[in-house]
């Protein structure tokens, strides 16, 4: 008997909450996609009269404006995180039905000579500017490939790696996320001064601008081939977080080693048999939406997706690409940018230059200009 009773006060006990429902976490992200579809059309019909601006620029302003000035509550915060991440992801897969994986890999290829080089401005102008500015290592690495690679994906990946502390993440991410609304207010303008063609701007947002969701907004605001051929090229830049991001961790790995070695009585060595090893968190470093992209592309390539569905495809695409933007806007805030501190933003600007300049350079001395 005492058992029995044992037993039941020990099956009575507090048991771990429950995981919420499906239907209550679809309430909890309406308000914010609500919200963020109403500025999407909004942001459509202003692109419609204003082309050279286009919807994705409007929708990313309007969305500033009002976290500025109307400050939105909480309840918004899960949809219009949701807007920004998971809606920019299916934009991607969506544009990625109207591009055939021929159109891609000889894309990504004939964009190799640029991106490389672009990459190797900002990985190596970030190491020498940080030393001379006196930037923080960790925030200088993660400024440089957020600049060189693809923003906040490629920020998050190596804190992955490398273990940066959480202010040292926000420094970098409000320094990146000021160049990339930048680029997509200014790069429009530059290229129809320049008067880059469709191409030459896809290859040059697509290897300038850092972040995915600025690079859409700019290459599709400067025409659908543009667009195109931008987003071939951005996600051609992204795998290279995965050499990056090893070479990274090879190389946390020896210097953690190497300090261990040098600790007086072995330190932590003995607790840890001497070394120190890292693994390299595989599922952040390849996106899944990349996937989805090529299997969007395979789709294409063998004739699933009928040529009818193309206009209307891209259409949605890139509606979807103005209500992420505009939920990016909604979740910026002005107080986070000032918080990164001027050497920071000094070395952002710098390598945004410079990659942005570097990319055309490279344009002309390999014809592609």
């Amino acid at each position: 008997m005492t058992n029995d009773r044992t037993t039941a006060m020990t099956d009575s006990s507090p048991a771990a909450p429950p995981a919420p429902s499906r239907p209550r976490t679809l309430l909890r992200l309406l308000p914010g996609l609500a919200l963020t579809f109403a500025i999407a059309v909004v942001a459509t019909i202003l692109g419609t009269f204003v082309p050279v601006v286009g919807g994705p620029v409007f929708g990313i302003v309007i969305g500033v404006l009002l976290a500025a000035f109307l400050r939105p509550g909480t309840v918004l915060d899960s949809g219009t995180k949701f807007s920004s991440k998971r809606i920019l992801q299916a934009s991607i897969v969506v544009l990625g039905s109207g591009l055939s994986l021929t159109q891609v890999v000889s894309v990504g290829a004939a964009s190799l000579p640029v991106m490389l080089g672009t990459l190797a401005v900002a990985l190596l102008g970030g190491w020498l500017l940080g030393k001379a500015l006196r930037v923080d290592g960790e925030i200088g690495t993660l400024i440089s490939v957020g600049t060189g690679i693809c923003g906040a994906s490629a920020i998050a990946a190596v804190t992955a790696v490398i273990d940066a502390a959480e202010s040292k993440v926000a420094y970098a991410i409000g320094t990146i996320f000021t160049f990339n609304v930048a680029a997509v207010l200014v790069y429009p303008t530059l290229g129809h001064l320049l008067g880059l063609s469709q191409h030459a701007f896809g290859l040059w947002a697509g290897t300038a601008i850092n972040d995915t969701s600025s690079v859409v907004a700019a290459a599709y605001t400067y025409g659908s081939s543009a667009g195109a051929y931008g987003v071939v090229v951005k996600l051609t830049r992204t795998l290279m977080i995965i050499p990056i991001s090893v070479v990274l961790a090879l190389f946390v790995a020896r210097r953690r080693s190497r300090a261990l070695e040098l600790a007086p009585d072995g330190g932590a060595a003995a607790a840890d048999g001497g070394t120190t090893r890292r693994r390299v968190p595989w599922k952040k470093i390849v996106p899944l939406f990349i996937v989805g992209f090529l299997v969007a592309s395979a789709l294409d390539s063998v004739g699933a997706i009928p040529d009818s569905w193309h206009a209307p495809l891209s259409f949605a695409g890139v509606f979807m690409i103005t209500m992420a933007l505009s939920g990016i806007g909604l979740s910026t805030r002005l107080a986070t940018l000032k918080s990164a501190g001027h050497r920071p933003l000094l070395l952002g600007g710098i390598l945004f230059v410079l990659v942005g300049a570097s990319s055309l350079l490279l344009q002309a001395a390999t014809g592609t200009l």
